[in-house]
């Protein structure tokens, strides 16, 4: 329940709603009651036909004897109605009967009508939030963590806990409600059978409590195993090429059939030991009824304290009890079901950032001296990838990083644009630490052209505005223009409005290079950061992107991690790296002439 308090905040939106159904409920507990006292006349017409005409209005006695006022006011009214006509009378108690079942389903519908804005409501805010929580959570997260997982926590685990707040609502309201007013009926017909009735009840609660320990545990596997094979999918789907290039299909289905194996197995488990939760309750339920039949029946007869028509709608409302009360346990299986699925959900929500803005930090709207990385030093795990790194890039400036794979130059560019906070000393821009600045504010001031081109499955012109959201058309062309790309977007069946398909597939890795340049351009940014952009290309495609590259470099600040040392050989000026560690810096030429580190990498490089 503890999970549930917190998930109880969604629903403060719509709280019009719980109110409506919360009075909707009552009005349902209370002509379900009344459904089985109005049975009282129709009993009394169908076996008593013979009894004299009720002149006179009966008189209030107290709480315990309302069962027979209710019933000889019922008749009177009936009487004064029908006279000496049975039949009359019978249409009569028939109307009475038609017009409580029907408001009590009248009020069954509405409660359930007010309750759908609600469930949808805290389904959709849910999602939301989970989805705002999830982009706005830092990278180092997503590492840990499975895709499949993630989609799974925002789909089906959402899904469960807007039924499980539905099982809540109803065990707060409707049946409780249901059971107090059918148990005020039942005391005024008998307060002996009634109190007999209630030594069983808790025992039957008992034994139903039992069988559902287990539940919230069993469906934190079902749950899990669902994430796992969910990310098995998005993982094959994302590397069908490999997976059938290496023939690996055999080996890949085996990991998935072993996956929804355990699922099957965690299913069957969960779902046998929910159903039985009915037959169970319902066994119990009719036990109850069996003693009550024989010690009533032993009132009836015996003893001739309970009239007969009383001691039949008095079976009628205990039997109203057991519906209710199957759904209360029906309700705290879902409830334990729900336990696990809200725990996964709230994990998301409840995770705290690292990189979440300061109180007081600031929007920075413009650069204009330089960016600096003042004694850095930074480890994702236990060992430091950067150690003590310092350099300064001045405005209009271009530095070249370059170096071994896994000497730290892709870290520099997750550093600067806050992906990763520094593990020791600091980053500024200005003077100002970035880590002063509103993230929103600091990547207002950056483009970034990564290796792998990230584009969305959607038309080019759309993957282009991510850029600048407001852009005309016209500046839409001249970025792809400046990008090196309106050559192949024009001739595209529907030019800008061409649908790149998912991950951009339909086009070259050239193309959907430059088309991640465009978006870049079309931002605008002063500072500019590309994270091995040509590394992936063929020659022919890397000499169009290059070209792409310095149209967009002009007259801005930029760092460019390069792994084909031709494309930086103009850069103002350019570190070598091993390690973590500046080893050489300079200029192209300068290096060569030192014959060290760079100039080895340039020999094992061939130009074109």
């Amino acid at each position: 329940m503890n999970y549930f308090k917190q998930i109880l905040r969604f629903a403060i939106p719509y709280k019009t709603y719980a109110l409506l159904n919360v009075l909707a409920n009552i009005m349902y507990a209370l002509f379900s009651g009344l459904s089985f006292m109005v049975l009282m006349p129709l009993l009394k017409v169908l076996f008593d036909p013979e009894t004299d005409i009720f002149n006179e209005k009966p008189t209030y006695k107290g709480f315990t004897e309302f069962a027979n006022y209710f019933n000889d006011y019922l008749n009177y009214h009936i009487s004064q109605l029908a006279g000496t006509d049975t039949s009359k009378a019978l249409i009569f108690v028939i109307i009475l009967i038609l017009s409580v079942f029907l408001l009590k389903n009248i009020f069954n519908y509405l409660a359930m009508y007010f309750i759908t804005f609600l469930r949808n409501g805290v389904l959709k805010d849910i999602r939301n939030e989970l989805y705002q929580k999830t982009i706005e959570l830092p990278l180092s997260f997503f590492s840990e963590k499975r895709k499949g997982d993630i989609m799974a926590r925002i789909g089906t685990d959402v899904l469960e806990i807007q039924h499980s707040f539905l099982s809540i609502l109803e065990l707060l309201f409707r049946e409780p409600l249901t059971i107090i007013f059918t148990i005020l009926f039942m005391l005024t017909i008998s307060v002996k059978l009634t109190i007999f009735v209630f030594i069983f009840i808790p025992i039957s609660g008992i034994i139903i409590s039992l069988i559902g320990k287990s539940l919230k545990r069993k469906s934190d596997k079902v749950q899990k195993e669902q994430g796992h094979f969910l990310s098995l999918l998005e993982e094959s789907l994302g590397g069908l090429k490999v997976i059938k290039s290496f023939t690996s299909e055999h080996t890949f289905l085996n990991k998935f059939y072993n996956s929804t194996n355990r699922f099957f197995h965690f299913s069957n488990s969960l779902l046998n030991r929910t159903n039985l939760a009915k037959p169970t309750s319902e066994f119990l339920g009719i036990a109850v009824i069996g003693v009550l039949l024989w010690f009533g029946g032993s009132m009836v007869l015996s003893e001739g304290s309970l009239d007969g028509k009383q001691f039949l709608t008095f079976m009628g409302l205990a039997y109203n009890i057991l519906t209710p009360a199957k759904a209360i346990s029906k309700a705290s299986y879902s409830v334990k079901k729900g336990n696990a699925a809200a725990e996964r959900v709230l994990y998301i929500l409840n995770t705290k950032s690292n990189l979440e803005d300061n109180s007081n930090a600031v929007d920075k709207t413009d650069f204009n001296k330089e960016i600096a990385l003042e004694n850095v030093s930074f480890k994702y795990e236990d060992d430091f990838v950067l150690k003590h790194f310092s350099i300064k890039v001045p405005k209009g400036k271009t530095l070249a990083l370059v170096g071994q794979s896994g000497s730290g130059k892709s870290t520099i560019a997750n550093l600067v644009t806050r992906f990763y906070d520094v593990t020791e000393g600091k980053i500024t821009i200005d003077k100002q630490d970035i880590r002063e600045l509103k993230k929103h504010s600091l990547r207002r001031l950056l483009g970034l052209v990564t290796q792998d081109s990230i584009l969305f499955n959607d038309s080019v012109k759309n993957n282009i505005l991510i850029g600048k959201e407001d852009a005309s058309d016209e500046e839409v062309i001249e970025a792809l223009k400046i990008a090196n790309a309106w050559e192949f977007v024009k001739d595209l069946p529907k030019g800008i409005e061409t649908n790149v398909g998912d991950s951009g597939n339909k086009l070259s890795g050239g193309q959907k290079q430059r088309l991640s340049i465009a978006r870049a351009v079309l931002k605008n940014p002063p500072i500019m950061i590309l994270d091995e952009a040509t590394s992936a290309l063929d020659t022919e495609s890397e000499r169009l992107v290059q070209v792409a590259l310095e149209n967009m470099m002009k007259n801005r600040t930029s760092i460019v991690i390069a792994h084909r040392l031709s494309t930086i050989q103009n850069a103002d000026e350019i570190i070598v790296m091993q390690k973590g560690e500046i080893v050489e810096q300079g200029k192209h030429n300068e290096l060569i002439e030192k014959k060290g580190v760079y100039s080895n990498l340039v020999a094992m490089q061939s130009f074109e």
